[in-house]
């Protein structure tokens, strides 16, 4: 017998919840929504944005997907979830990437809180742990930042957000100077 579920997925702004409708046998949702032509809502404090993402199922480490068609402009937004591991880009209106990220260890914690974009670093390297850290958008003066890594089970940063290569090189290109990253 087939049930029908709401699917309720943190992932916005201001404590966002994704709703999309579901059919399901059991308690994992479908494949597919049943509405497939209305992108998903994503409810956020003084309105809501639509989902140009289509993730069917659960992102693993180094996922991510990316798809502005359709996106309206706008400034760009970032919110990363410490909890569920993920981070989540808006233009505008519309979510238009979403990936697993890796965050700080227990003795080098990601800071929670709102921090404007201070610095864009190409191909910056880590004097201080000597270390790659591509597409680097740095957060803090004491270099807190979001940045390119291989990103897999059980990693850790010295306090920075790593996401996938790929995801890096388009958040790098599509966010300015300014914009605000909310940790949570």
């Amino acid at each position: 017998m087939r049930v029908r579920a709401i699917v309720l997925l943190a992932a916005a702004v201001g404590g966002a919840t994704l709703l999309n409708t579901v059919s399901s046998t059991s308690a994992r949702p479908a494949a597919a929504p049943v509405v497939p032509d209305a992108a998903p809502r994503i409810v956020v404090a003084g309105g809501d944005v639509r989902s140009m993402l289509n993730v069917r199922q659960t992102m693993k480490y180094g996922d991510y997907v990316w798809n502005e068609d359709g996106a309206g402009p706008g400034p760009i937004r970032i919110r990363v979830d410490r909890v569920r591991q993920i981070i989540s880009v808006f233009r505008g209106g519309d979510e238009i990437g979403t990936a697993v990220i890796t965050y700080g260890a227990d003795n080098f914690p990601t800071p929670a809180g709102r921090f404007p974009i201070r610095a864009k670093l190409r191909d910056h390297h880590s004097a201080t742990y000597d270390a790659p850290m591509p597409f680097t958008l740095r957060l803090t003066p004491d270099g807190v930042a979001i940045h390119a890594v291989a990103v897999r089970a059980n990693a850790a940063t010295h306090g920075c957000v790593g996401v996938p290569q790929p995801f890096a090189r388009r958040l790098f290109d599509a966010a300015k100077l300014g914009d605000v990253v909310e940790i949570s």
